[in-house]
């Protein structure tokens, strides 16, 4: 059993309309969640006949949903065994609150183009909410954002990092042709 902590607003996405998000989160992660609407508590528990690696994700989905992303995308950890939640806390690069609203203005980049190149360019969904960036992809993904959102978050020109995040794509891209590359060609 596990307990994660959503904040209030998120409480009714994680519900969803007349608990349809809940019930579709636990038939699809092979867990039973209860929810403390008035805290936002959450306590996950495993069904006894679970696929363990499916029922692992459960805290992940939950948490992904309290961080700000929609059902769906948050559902999308279950889709591979290889996709994972990272969360980057904006908070702890931040000297005050002007600084984290600053902070959090660099990331998602006028008319939300900064975070949209991300997603474009890595792959990953990226949800910038509270004072967290979260991303869910591969591991290569999700690591391409964590560095692309540190590289922002430590002052380097926009501009820079859409220039690493085109190398990165373009490396992922030529790793996905390795790997995909039949037996015998060249």
């Amino acid at each position: 059993m596990q307990h994660v902590k959503i904040p209030q607003d998120r409480i009714g996405v994680l519900i969803g309309e007349g608990g349809a998000t809940l019930r579709e989160i636990e038939s699809k992660a092979d867990v039973r969640l209860d929810v403390d609407s008035e805290n936002g508590a959450v306590e996950i528990d495993q069904q006894a006949d679970a696929d363990p690696v499916r029922a692992l994700k459960g805290p992940d989905i939950v948490r992904a949903i309290g961080r700000g992303f929609t059902p769906e995308d948050a559902l999308a950890l279950l889709e591979d065994e290889m996709m994972m939640l990272d969360l980057i806390d904006i908070e702890a690069a931040s000297r005050n609150r002007n600084d984290l609203t600053r902070q959090k203005g660099r990331l998602i980049g006028e008319d939300g183009r900064t975070r949209e190149l991300m997603e474009e360019l890595t792959g990953a969904t990226v949800v910038i909410y509270g004072s967290t960036l979260g991303a869910i992809g591969t591991p290569q993904q999700v690591d391409a954002v964590r560095q692309a959102a540190e590289m922002l978050l430590d002052g380097a020109p926009h501009g820079t990092v859409y220039g690493f995040l085109e190398d990165r794509r373009n490396e992922l891209k030529q790793q996905g042709m390795e790997y995909h590359r039949f037996p015998g060609s060249s």
